[in-house]
């Protein structure tokens, strides 16, 4: 872990400009945007099936969202299409009272997520502790895996092959060459050869229909009343709060691979006027893919919104010009590219015999609960909102032990002195009534809190107690030594909490 006052030094940024000037990296990021469109697709296809909806509008949404992020957002690199997280939100609301709800539900969302990343809300990702984000890459890694294996299973014999001769390629050809990305060549060959040999394995068109035809802006079907508002709000919510954590943490996880910052406000706020555009032109919103983002800028080495940028275009092509062949690209190969970013997404330092045996218990514990989770229920979001929950737990209960109160009585009887050290926060301050002699000490206390800090209500309220105790006892309570802020605080409430 870095040490906070030395944190590691962010890389000088490759932008768009340097990309153009340098064939090398522009090449880069063209190939790498079409690597990712390529994984993109079958995802977006699957996605629009649980979601119930056409996945030509999905695929639409998704080269909307795309294109629209690779202007407006704050994290270049990122891709951003209609995401499984989205579509397990919106489903009941689709299942139950038709596809009509989902424009309205997307356009809410996406307001709440502009209002969100204008109010600054976005600084509260820094509260996610480093357990529960290795937790959740880990728990990315197993989902981008689990997902991958129905179409490695029961599959003919001719497709086994196919997925050995993608990992051959994949693994193989960085050793002669880097110049292109070794997943673009492992799928543009085998689909090249089944097309060619007129095999017969399962494709991308088997995931759903590609007419190549664009279903222009969506068509406004729902009923304009507060009781739609109604029905929609807990969706909405659900869509907005999902969408903006998988954001946010793919843009804090690209953040590290790459060392360099981004504008976290900023990513929060493009993606909800991104799902507006969506909602209107395609119907579905989404947020960041972090499978499809790992490959983009880990495996791909792309650093500018120049990749993101191609994806929507090539996205485009895809569905509109190359609908036929995009259709024949073989299931098995995409499967074979994503489980090879399965595998390279996990953190597999964090989980070596020696790293556990080293990492307090409670780390462990955190980082263990957020990918149980995660797996359990499908929902990245889930397991970062336990794990950040069980962290806080688990960190209010270790700090509540950190106090100590030493007491030392004068050499005359007269007078007692406490010296509190540590952090008086609810957890901590509650059994502070605990540490004194009411009875047994003399008229004069002094409590010192010049190596303690005040921090909540429930401080107060218990200094007021023990004053309130020694009353009872005809002893008088001097506190004395707290710092500037903890002063004003403990002035302001002391004598008005109540009993």
């Amino acid at each position: 872990m870095a040490v906070a006052d030395h944190p590691r030094p962010f890389r000088q940024p490759v932008t768009v400009l340097t990309a153009l000037r340098s064939p090398r990296q522009l090449s880069r990021e063209v190939l790498a945007g079409m690597v990712t469109t390529l994984a993109l697709v079958p995802e977006v296809i699957s996605f629009s099936i649980v979601a119930g909806v056409d996945p030509m509008v999905s695929l639409v949404a998704s080269i909307v969202l795309a294109l629209a992020m690779s202007i407006l957002g704050g994290r270049p690199g990122v891709v951003t299409a209609a995401a499984g997280s989205v579509a397990l939100v919106i489903a009941p609301l689709v299942h139950e009272h038709g596809v009509e709800y989902v424009l309205p539900t997307v356009l809410l969302a996406g307001v709440i997520q502009v209002v969100f990343g204008l109010a600054g809300l976005a600084r509260l990702m820094r509260f996610i502790p480093r357990s529960v984000m290795i937790g959740f890459v880990n728990a990315l890694g197993v989902l981008i895996f689990m997902a991958q294996a129905p179409h490695v299973l029961n599959v003919p014999w001719l497709a086994y092959a196919l997925f050995a001769l993608t990992f051959a390629i994949i693994f193989i050809l960085p050793r002669f060459t880097k110049a292109v990305p070794s997943p673009l060549v492992a799928i543009v060959v085998v689909t090249a050869i089944v097309i060619i040999a007129g095999l017969s394995v399962p494709n991308v068109s088997d995931e759903g229909p590609l007419t190549g035809k664009l279903p222009g802006f969506t068509p406004f079907l729902f009923p304009v009343s507060l009781e739609t508002f109604q029905l929609i709000l807990p969706t909405a919510l659900s869509v907005a709060f999902v969408g903006l954590m998988e954001t946010l943490l793919t843009a804090k996880l690209v953040d590290g691979i790459t060392d360099t910052p981004s504008h976290k406000g900023r990513e929060s706020w493009a993606l909800g006027v991104s799902n507006i555009f969506a909602g209107f032109y395609g119907g579905i919103g989404g947020c960041a893919m972090i499978g499809q983002t790992v490959l983009n800028v880990k495996t791909g080495q792309a650093r500018t919104r120049i990749s993101t940028t191609v994806a929507g275009v090539f996205l485009l092509a895809l569905v509109t010009g190359l609908s036929s062949i995009m259709g024949q690209i073989p299931m098995v190969a995409l499967a074979a590219v994503m489980m090879v970013v399965a595998v390279t997404t996990v953190d597999w330092h964090s989980v070596k015999p020696s790293t556990l045996k080293r990492m307090p218990l409670p780390e462990t514990l955190v980082m263990g609960v957020t990918v149980t989770v995660v797996v359990f229920t499908g929902n990245l979001a889930y397991g970062v909102l336990v794990g950040v929950v069980l962290a806080m737990v688990l960190f209010a209960r270790r700090v509540a032990h950190v106090i100590t109160v030493d007491r030392k009585l004068a050499d005359d009887g007269e007078s007692v002195r406490y010296e509190v050290v540590g952090p008086l926060f609810f957890g901590s301050s509650n059994d502070l009534v605990e540490h004194f002699a009411y009875a047994e000490d003399p008229a004069s206390v002094t409590i010192n809190l010049s190596r303690a800090q005040i921090w909540d209500a429930s401080t107060v309220a218990a200094l007021d107690s023990i004053e309130t105790k020694y009353g009872d006892h005809g002893a008088t309570v001097t506190i004395e030594g707290p710092d500037e802020r903890s002063t004003g605080f403990h002035r302001r409430l002391s004598g008005h909490l109540g009993s």
